[in-house]
């Protein structure tokens, strides 16, 4: 999948991440979202490795990285944690300022990143997500009817991993037809270890609760991101259907905003990578 990148473990202070790197020129950090890992990439990847350094981890919790032990405020996979793995891995790997594209899940951990971290982050790209806090902001029986997974991987009282490990390959239902056999294999491996499964619980766990805390705080206090800050969303995906003119809630985020949509379902990377890197690389090379 990743043909020229190396593949190591580095230790990023309370865990380790696994990581695939590789390329050359000035360098972009990618991040996957549920249930996915680094693998989600690799086309992409090979596309900006002509151009750019590009790293690709896998988040804590998810994949090959650490998983540190959970907590009752869920803290541990809170997107500060996983920002703060990402700020200590590109500075291991050599890199004082990056660019940093995340999709769904690892969407909000770039917004995190980028708000907590902005003297790293020289731009920023999201993909398929709003600010979690304003995600539940606006939450309204539409988005608890199409995006009920929030709530129910969210429970503490009746928790979804038993559930979910009763039979994994049901509950996630996903076929290699847009992955790729390797990327197929890589996400198998990870839904199918209990342990993967928990830390993915506990990183909705963390949504709904202090995610969400540190976005209202960050609005509260009038925080806004100062880079430039591109969001792509899928066509043939619900965020128009939610949300109407998503770029438009991304400025009240953010001073420099553009996008558009791409021609897709929800995986882009999977299933329009030449679109996604047409778009990340244009953006990139603007300026």
């Amino acid at each position: 999948m990743f043909d020229g990148f190396a593949a190591e473990v580095v230790a990023v202070g309370e865990t380790e991440l696994f990581v695939r790197h590789g390329g050359t020129g000035s360098p972009i950090l990618l991040l996957h979202g549920h249930p996915r890992t680094h693998a989600t990439w690799h086309r992409v990847a090979r596309l900006l490795a002509r151009q750019h350094t590009v790293v690709c981890p896998d988040l804590r919790g998810y994949g090959r990285s650490g998983k540190p032990p959970t907590t009752a405020d869920h803290a541990p996979y809170s997107k500060r944690a996983m920002a703060g793995d990402l700020a200590t891995l590109m500075r291991e790997l050599g890199h004082e300022r990056f660019a940093v594209a995340g999709h769904d899940r690892g969407s909000y951990v770039a917004h995190r990143l980028a708000a907590d971290h902005p003297g790293l982050v020289s731009r920023l790209i999201v993909m398929d997500g709003i600010p979690i806090g304003e995600a539940l902001a606006r939450a309204d029986a539409r988005f608890a009817a199409a995006w009920w997974h929030w709530f129910f991987l969210g429970q503490t009282t009746q928790p979804a991993e038993r559930v979910i490990n009763a039979d994994p390959d049901t509950w996630y239902a996903t076929t290699d037809e847009h992955m790729g056999p390797e990327a197929y294999e890589d996400f198998r491996r990870a839904i199918h270890d209990p342990a993967v499964v928990h830390a993915m619980c506990e990183d909705y766990r963390a949504g709904l609760t202090v995610d969400r805390d540190a976005d209202d705080a960050d609005r509260a206090a009038g925080r806004r991101l100062t880079m430039p800050t591109l969001f792509l969303w899928s066509s043939k995906d619900d965020m128009e259907e939610l949300y109407g003119d998503p770029l438009a809630i991304w400025r009240e985020w953010a001073g420099d905003v553009r996008g558009h949509a791409i021609d897709s379902g929800h995986h882009m990377a999977e299933e329009a990578p030449e679109d996604v890197a047409r778009s990340i690389l244009s953006f990139l090379n603007d300026g």
